[in-house]
C-alpha cells in the first residue's frame, strides 16, 4: 500500500534575505553627498568598505550581537569586585572593525578637508548593520575635542584617536587604543544637569592634571565597557555648586582598578548589543577638565559632536529600512502584481525614499560645516543646525521605522525578520543626547545670542531662492517666524518644534532643488511645502505626478533610491 503523502504546502512568493551587495554604490544619495561636500578623495576607500558591509556575515554578525545582549560580572570566583561587562565576540568584531577603519579618530589623527564628511559616509554604512557599537564610537570620536586641551591627557588622547581595539579589561594606556563613554543623567535630573548631586571633592595635583574625589551616582552611564569616561559632579562649597567636567579612568595612573561600582545593567528597549548602566562613585579618582564650574560648556563641546552622529545614526537606520522595504515590495506578489507596481505602493515606497535621502544630505552638509568650522559661516550653520537636524531627522525615524515594518506586512512583526531590531532602535536618538525639547531650546539659543546666526541660515538657503515657488513661499515663512525672536519671544518658545521643522524642511529643500534629480526635488518640494497640509500625518499621501502617469516621478525616485527595484528610471 502507498505511503500517504502529508506535504501541506508548498513555500514560495516570499523575499530572500537582503545581504551581499555594496551598501556604497547602491545609495546614489550618499555618494554623490561625498563628493560634493568635500571627501571625493575617499570615494575609493567607501566603495571598498560599502562591499565589505554589504556581505552576508556581516549582516549575521550585526543580528547575533543584538540577540546575545552583553552580561554584568559584578564579582570574580572568590568574591572580589570585578565590574566588569562581558560581549558576544560578534561584538567586538564589529567594533574592532569600525575602530580600524577610523570612525573614532581618524577625523583627528589625519585631518584634511573632507575628513569628517568621509567619516560620516562611513558612520552610516557601519549604522546599517548594527546600531550599538556606534555609541562608545561616537563618544570616543567626540571627546576629543574636548580633552584634548589637557596637556597632561595627551596620551589619552592619541589613545583615542588610535585605530587599534582592544577588548581587554586593563588599564587603558597599556593597550594601543582606547574607547571612551560619558556619565551625565541622574534619577532626579534627566536633561536637567544642574540638579545632579554627585560631588567632587579636590586632592591634589598628580600625573593627569587636578584631581578630585567623586562620590555619587549615575543613572544613565553610556557604555561602561570604556577604558574612561567623561562626567558631570558638583564642586565648590555651600551654596555655590556647580557643575565641573571630569575624566574618569576605569583604572587609575597607579594600574589599579577605580572605585566605579556598576549597580546593573538597563534593560533597553532597543540598542540590545551595547551597554547602558546604572554605577555609584564611592570616593573614584577623576581629573578635572576645563574650567571649575564649567562643566556644562565643556561638555556641550563633546555634545555637539554626537548630536551630528545621532543624526547620521537615524539616516543610517532609515536607509537600512527603506533598503528593506523597497527590496521586499520588489519581490513580493499579491493581487497578481509585485507590490512595487501598485499605485498605492509606490506612494508610500516614494514618499519614505525622499525622507532617506533628505536626511541623508541634511547629515551630510552639517558634517561638511564641521570639517569646516575655521570659517565663521560654517560655524555659525553648525550652531543652529545641529540641534534642529537633530530634532528633526530623529523624529521622523520612528514612523519611517513603523511604516517600513508595515511594507513587509506580518513578516516584519517578527524577531526573525529585519525590521523589528530597526523599529526599536530609531526612539533611541531622539533620546540620548537631548530630547526635542531640550534641542528647541538650544536652537533658541543659537538663535537668540548671536544675530549672525540667522544671516548664516538665510545665506545657506539663498542659492535655491527662485527655483521653486513653494519652497520660496516656505522660506518666507520661515523668516517671518524668526521675526518673532526680538518681537514675540515667548510665543516662538511655545512654537519652537515647529520652527526646527521650519529649518530643517527648508534646508533640505534647498540642497535637493540645487543637487538633486528634478523628481526628488520637485516632488520634495510639492508635498513637504504643500500649503493645504495634507502631507506629515503619515508616509505615502504624495501628491499625484501633474502629468497623470503615476510611472513619472514616482518611478524615477524609486529607481533611484534602490536600482535593483526593476522599475524604469
Amino acid at each position: 500500500m502507498e505511503a500517504l503523502a502529508h506535504t501541506t504546502h508548498e513555500v514560495f512568493n516570499q523575499t530572500p534575505p537582503l545581504a551581499d551587495y555594496n551598501l556604497y554604490t547602491a545609495n546614489l544619495a550618499l555618494r554623490e553627498a561625498v563628493t560634493r561636500e568635500g571627501a571625493k578623495w575617499a570615494d575609493a576607500e567607501l566603495l571598498e568598505r560599502g562591499s565589505e558591509l554589504g556581505r552576508a556575515e556581516m549582516f549575521e554578525r550585526g543580528i547575533i550581537a543584538n540577540k546575545n545582549p552583553p552580561t554584568l560580572k559584578l564579582f570574580d570566583a572568590t568574591g572580589n569586585r570585578r565590574d566588569e561587562v562581558e560581549f558576544h565576540p560578534s561584538y567586538h568584531e564589529l567594533m574592532g572593525y569600525i575602530k580600524r577603519h577610523g570612525a573614532s579618530g581618524r577625523p583627528w589623527a589625519e585631518p584634511r578637508t573632507g575628513a569628517h564628511v568621509a567619516r560620516a559616509a562611513f558612520f552610516m554604512m557601519m549604522g546599517e548593520i548594527d546600531n550599538g557599537t556606534l555609541c562608545p564610537t561616537t563618544m570616543t570620536y567626540a571627546v576629543v575635542p574636548a580633552i584634548q586641551h589637557e596637556p597632561k591627557l595627551a596620551d589619552w588622547v592619541s589613545k583615542a584617536i588610535s585605530a587599534d581595539y582592544d577588548k581587554r579589561f586593563i588599564p587603558g594606556l597599556q593597550k594601543g587604543g582606547v574607547t571612551f563613554g560619558m556619565g551625565m543623567t541622574e534619577k532626579q535630573g534627566g536633561s536637567d544637569v544642574r540638579a545632579n548631586t554627585t560631588m567632587a571633592t579636590y586632592a591634589g595635583e598628580s600625573e593627569w592634571g587636578s584631581e578630585y574625589r567623586i562620590t555619587g551616582h549615575k543613572w544613565f552611564f553610556s557604555a561602561p565597557m570604556c577604558d574612561a569616561f567623561l562626567i558631570l559632579a558638583q564642586t565648590g562649597s555651600g551654596g555655590n555648586h556647580a557643575p565641573t567636567c571630569f575624566f574618569l579612568p576605569r583604572f587609575g595612573p597607579d594600574g589599579k582598578q577605580n572605585e566605579i561600582r556598576l549597580q546593573r545593567l538597563k534593560d533597553k528597549v532597543g540598542d540590545r548589543s551595547n551597554a547602558g548602566s546604572e554605577v555609584e562613585f564611592c570616593g573614584a579618582r577623576a581629573w578635572r577638565v576645563g574650567k571649575e564650574s564649567r562643566g556644562i560648556q565643556t561638555i556641550l563641546e563633546m555634545g555637539t559632536y554626537t548630536r551630528l552622529d545621532c543624526v547620521l545614526g537615524t539616516s543610517s537606520q532609515m536607509r537600512a529600512a527603506l533598503s528593506q522595504a523597497i527590496h521586499h515590495a520588489s519581490h513580493r506578489q499579491v493581487f497578481g502584481r509585485r507590490l512595487i507596481e501598485q499605485p498605492m505602493m509606490q506612494n508610500v515606497l516614494a514618499d519614505l525614499a525622499l525622507e532617506s535621502e533628505a536626511s541623508t544630505v541634511l547629515g551630510m552638509r552639517l558634517a561638511r560645516a564641521f570639517d569646516r568650522k575655521s570659517d565663521e559661516q560654517e560655524a555659525l550653520l553648525a550652531r543652529v543646525l545641529t540641534p534642529v537636524a537633530k530634532y528633526w531627522v530623529c523624529k521622523r525615524g520612528s514612523i519611517f521605522g513603523a511604516e517600513a515594518m508595515e511594507v513587509w506586512g506580518g513578516n516584519g512583526y517578527v524577531e526573525d525578520g529585519p525590521l523589528g531590531r530597526i523599529f526599536r532602535q530609531m526612539p533611541l536618538n531622539s533620546i540620548w543626547e537631548g530630547s526635542g525639547n531640550v534641542m528647541g531650546l538650544d536652537t533658541l539659543r543659537a538663535l537668540s545670542k548671536n544675530p549672525r546666526v540667522v544671516e548664516a541660515l538665510e545665506a545657506e538657503l539663498a542659492p535655491a531662492r527662485g527655483m521653486d515657488k513653494q519652497f520660496d513661499a516656505h522660506v518666507s515663512g520661515l523668516k517671518d517666524l524668526l521675526g518673532k525672536l526680538t518681537s514675540s519671544p515667548a510665543e516662538l518658545e511655545f512654537r519652537a518644534r515647529e520652527l526646527m521643522q521650519k529649518i530643517a524642511l527648508a534646508v533640505q529643500g534647498s540642497l535637493l532643488l540645487q543637487h538633486a534629480p528634478t523628481a526628488v526635488a520637485e516632488t520634495f518640494c510639492v508635498s513637504r511645502f504643500a500649503v493645504d497640509g495634507k502631507w506629515g500625518a503619515a508616509y505615502g499621501v504624495l501628491p499625484a505626478p501633474s502629468d497623470g502617469h503615476i510611472d513619472g516621478n514616482i518611478g524615477k525616485i524609486l529607481a533611484r533610491a534602490w536600482p535593483a527595484s526593476g522599475l524604469n528610471a
